[in-house]
């Protein structure tokens, strides 16, 4: 027994024991040498260490494993050898095949059995050929490269910067367009150019394919903040510029109910107008006057909508619709509402409740005029509280377990379509940028109101003139 140790630990120290032997492939054990350990006795579980520290060369096979258990290997041996199933090669490591005097018959067999994970083009090729590879492991490694190649054609303006996964791959050509070789997956892309918008998507690029983007740059737009006055219903509109929020239930919120989670990032990629405050009864007025649309039923506490800068209530999601497209914009998604509610804040609110708000505990039982509590970080007031507000999209329970992470529009299709903010009536956990509800498109609630938003505002009839704005 003492010689059969004796001779596995030399055959170890054969495969792993000489310092000037390079990391990476070259160390891997063989399916030969494997199979002379176990027979000259070595212990399973001291070379089922080995395995997990150097890696094998072969995959699997039932007979073999069958071979190795008559020859005396036990199970800690056989799931490591399970686990260290080769992985493909990177570009260093068939680099230092070549540098260790690895034969490249040899080296070439490594790359066919385990792949590479990188797309070899012609300088590394070259470096190849000067550290010593012969033609039979340029070959393996060009058929390889071939299954791992995967190209991002990009069409953009051009000279725009482009950008993959951090790190800079150019200029776009005159004709704008830049092609980049790339390894097969998911790819962070950003095209920047002086005086647009950065152009940021997630893109995927299948091995052996072309993927193709058409990044379209948009000016810059108005500074963050600033604000207009809308023509059509002379309501002050706020600049939102992009950027990127955690969308859904605030760290540390005890008050989350299913529908808020799971939070999860959301890039808005690009700046939009957003409603200074809720639409007012004198803003809807005109809306109601331009088009010839009843007025809704006026609250006890708004008799007759004499106080025209409370907020417009008992709409439905229909109304808030068409008024949005009277005065050239649209109703906010609700990505876009959490965003500018948040207005980079993490939390629950962005501020203190009775600082912010009108609720249940202060509201006294109606709604107030708009922009009396403080605005949040955009200057955006009675982002909660006051009014319930509706939003584009459609409800769906689940929409967060399965939101795409830019622009999310929500579900294609629905029952019912969502509120956000709380309101008068709502309790304290009501009252949260989080929150959600839902009705039914046609429904009109005394608690309900909308704002609009939208990249630009025109006309909703080209013969028509916008009325003055007071």
């Amino acid at each position: 027994m003492k010689l059969k140790y004796l001779t596995a630990l030399l055959l170890l120290l054969a495969v792993s024991g000489q310092p000037a032997r390079p990391q990476g492939a070259a160390q891997l054990l063989s399916k030969t040498q494997v199979m002379e350990l176990v027979k000259a006795g070595m212990d399973s579980g001291e070379l089922a260490e080995k395995v997990k520290q150097l890696g094998i060369d072969f995959d699997l096979t039932d007979d073999y494993l069958q071979a190795l258990r008559k020859a005396g290997a036990q199970e800690p041996l056989i799931q490591a050898l399970r686990a260290a199933r080769p992985t493909p090669l990177t570009r260093d490591q068939v680099l230092q095949l070549v540098a260790g005097h690895v034969p490249s018959q040899r080296a070439a067999t490594l790359v066919r059995q385990r792949g590479i994970d990188f797309f070899p083009d012609q300088e590394y090729l070259q470096t190849l050929g000067v550290a010593g590879a012969e033609e039979v492991l340029l070959a393996a490694v060009r058929e390889a490269g071939a299954a791992v190649k995967a190209e991002l054609l990009v069409t953009t303006s051009p000279g725009a910067e482009v950008y993959l996964d951090g790190e800079f791959q150019g200029h776009a050509s005159e004709q704008g367009k830049l092609t980049a070789k790339l390894k097969p997956g998911e790819h962070a892309l950003r095209v920047t150019f002086a005086g647009k918008q950065d152009y940021q998507q997630a893109v995927t690029v299948a091995a052996g394919q072309e993927a193709r983007i058409e990044a379209s740059l948009a000016d810059l737009g108005p500074t963050p903040g600033a604000v207009k006055i809308n023509p059509w219903d002379g309501l002050k509109y706020v600049w939102i510029p992009l950027g990127t929020f955690a969308m859904g239930c605030s760290p540390g919120d005890s008050e989350c109910i299913a529908d808020e989670k799971s939070a999860h990032p959301v890039t808005i990629s690009r700046g939009f107008w957003m409603g200074q405050t809720p639409v007012t009864a004198g803003a809807y007025k005109r809306f109601a006057g331009a088009t010839g649309r009843q007025m809704p039923g006026a609250p006890n506490f708004n008799n007759g909508w004499a106080n025209e800068n409370m907020p417009i209530v008992d709409v439905s999601w229909d109304d808030a619709a068409a008024y949005c497209g009277w005065m050239g914009g649209r109703l906010p998604t609700e990505a876009e509402w959490e965003y500018a509610a948040r207005a980079g804040s993490t939390e629950s609110r962005y501020g203190n409740i009775d600082d912010i708000a009108w609720y249940t505990q202060n509201s006294g039982g109606q709604t107030h005029d708009v922009a009396q509590k403080r605005a949040n970080g955009f200057g955006l007031y009675d982002m909660l509280g006051n009014v319930w507000e509706w939003v584009n999209d459609w409800y769906d329970q689940n929409y967060y377990q399965n939101s795409t992470s830019q622009d999310p529009s929500g579900p294609t299709s629905g029952q019912l379509r969502v509120l956000r903010g709380g309101s008068w009536g709502s309790l304290s956990r009501g009252v949260r940028v989080s929150g959600r509800d839902r009705y039914s498109p046609g429904d009109r609630v005394v608690n309900g109101g909308f704002r609009c938003g939208g990249e630009v505002f025109g006309p909703y009839s080209p013969q028509s003139n916008p009325p003055v704005a007071r």
